[in-house]
């Protein structure tokens, strides 16, 4: 079997999780983002289409194994080649799963941070942060606060 076209396949199965998943994990997680499900959308098919235009010529961009299992029962892909396909797109999927588990538990802990330190702002309880986030006052001093992590 032929590494580029395993590599392919496991570059696009990545790149459709992280962008579609990631997108529906940010959308149900965060609905203050409002990207929706038209951006959901948007984001399976733009993903689909990049990597279809990146490395679809290699690997005829499958990314999915359901699309594989359908190749092969139609007959546009051989079995013999089916199992080792799915196994670069489970690594894939997995890979790009644990990339979105660790940006949604980093963006859900500087979403409260950022509620815990706007809360104690408006108290006027403090006018500084911890090292690891910068609060930022707005004109009117403590009123308008924001807390950016670096």
């Amino acid at each position: 079997m032929d590494f580029r076209k395993l590599s392919a396949e496991a570059i696009g199965t990545f790149w459709l999780t992280l962008g579609g998943c990631g997108s529906a994990v940010i959308a149900a997680g965060f609905p203050e983002v409002g990207i929706g499900l038209v951006g959901v959308s948007l984001a399976f098919g733009l993903t689909v289409v990049t990597m279809a235009y990146a490395v679809g010529h290699i690997s005829g961009a499958h990314f999915n194994p359901g699309v594989t299992f359908a190749f092969a029962l139609t007959r546009h892909f051989p079995w013999s080649r089916a199992g080792i396909y799915w196994i670069a797109q489970l690594a894939g999927a997995l890979a790009a799963a644990a990339k979105v588990l660790t940006a949604k538990t980093v963006a859900a802990v500087a979403a409260s941070v950022r509620l815990v330190m706007t809360i104690i702002s408006l108290d006027g309880e403090a006018t500084r942060s911890c090292r690891c986030c910068r609060l930022r006052t707005g004109r009117r001093g403590r009123s308008a606060s924001e807390v950016t992590l670096w």
